[in-house]
């Protein structure tokens, strides 16, 4: 699904009662706005952050009326923003702004959210050299725009979906029979069907580790819910034979003596499932 195909099912939720068979349309702004009326706005934030989600919303505006006029001020995805900064202007249609408002504030927020979580995380190891990662763990089709978010907020993106990376975690391996035959298992799997996408195995003890390091087979070692005295044993025992990654746990409070254990990567489900939005508005002009 291209960006343009959401946001036109994102606008048909809005616009279009499926059930009872109401007229389409945004009825609020038809009852009480002259149709020839054409207006201002400002998009306007109201707290301190990261501000994501202006590209897509220039999108949304145009795809609800492409004559609306969308004008950005200084600030651009990634920028910091500060209490009653004026991220941009749309001029144009009053009733196709206030069709377009609430969608446009809604994504804005949310990944504006995500980039200024996102943020704090990548600044708490900033001169480690630890690539911060997010996860799977984001809204059911909304992970693009999640993921999207994460990256303007410095970090970068884990495997999209399950396609692109085998991912041996502890259920398959417990189904599998054990870390060595789940190794040769995916492995048997890649060469049968002629295709080649990394392997990664989590691991939750020092003996699984050495069960991996044993057996060979994968690009890149999780070590999950580890101690950092453990990340430390660990990363001694792998000794930069494979890829790293720490993962489990890990909050803003505790991410830099993990870094500073130098592990490759450290991925933090919380970018994407413990932010919070990010309080912007569109007022009238």
């Amino acid at each position: 699904m291209t960006v343009e195909d959401f946001i036109r099912q994102a606008l048909a939720e809005d616009l279009q009662d499926p059930l009872n068979h109401i007229p389409f349309g945004d009825h609020s702004s038809l009852s009480t706005i002259d149709p020839k009326a054409q207006r201002k706005a400002r998009a306007l934030v109201k707290e301190d952050g990261v501000i994501a989600g202006i590209e897509l919303a220039k999108q949304i505006f145009s795809q609800v009326d492409k004559n609306l006029k969308f004008v950005e001020t200084k600030f651009k995805d990634g920028d910091e923003v500060h209490v009653g900064d004026e991220i941009f202007y749309v001029e144009g249609s009053a009733q196709s702004i206030l069709t377009a408002e609430r969608l446009a504030l809604n994504f804005m927020q949310r990944m504006s959210g995500i980039a200024s979580l996102t943020r704090k995380y990548v600044q708490a190891v900033e001169g480690t050299g630890v690539v911060i990662l997010d996860t799977r763990k984001t809204t059911p089709n909304l992970r693009y725009f999640e993921k999207w978010a994460v990256k303007i907020g410095g970090a970068s993106n884990h495997r999209f979906g399950l396609y692109d990376m085998i991912m041996i975690k502890d259920n398959h391996v417990d189904y599998a029979g054990g870390i060595a035959k789940a190794i040769e298992l995916a492995n048997n799997y890649l060469r049968e069907n002629s295709f080649s996408v990394p392997i990664e195995i989590e691991t939750r003890s020092i003996d699984e580790l050495k069960q991996v390091l044993e057996h060979g087979g994968v690009q890149r070692i999780m070590l999950d819910n580890f101690s950092v005295e453990q990340v430390r044993e660990a990363l001694k025992l792998i000794d930069k034979r494979y890829e790293t990654e720490v993962s489990g746990g890990i909050h803003l409070e505790s991410i830099r003596a993990y870094a500073e254990e130098k592990p490759d990567y450290i991925s933090v489900g919380a970018l994407t499932h413990s932010y919070t939005s990010l309080d912007i508005s569109l007022k009238a002009i």
